[in-house]
């Protein structure tokens, strides 16, 4: 509700939600990463079980991040477009 207050167009709503929230996404996705690279490049007991789990839930921090940084603000944008809420909407949310 902020940013619709202070933007009224959606994709300057778009843009300037995806710049505030890029860097602690980032970050966050990063940080999870990183933390699972031991487990990629593990040689002990139990790596050639661990590794394919930990390639998948790698893949899904990438994949989330993309959906998120990406996908998301485009179905937004584009659902804002088709159907604007009127200003008497707004109140109740």
């Amino acid at each position: 509700m902020q940013l619709r207050d202070e933007f009224p167009d959606a994709r300057e709503r778009v843009v300037e939600g995806c710049r505030v929230r890029l860097r602690p996404l980032l970050m966050t996705a990063l940080t999870s990463f990183i933390g699972h690279l031991p487990m990629v490049y593990s040689t002990g007991a139990g790596a050639d079980i661990q590794r394919p789990l930990t390639v998948i839930v790698m893949g899904g921090i990438v994949t989330s991040t993309l959906l998120t940084l990406i996908v998301l603000p485009v179905l937004y944008a584009a659902a804002e477009e088709r159907f604007p809420m009127s200003a008497a909407e707004t109140i109740y949310m």
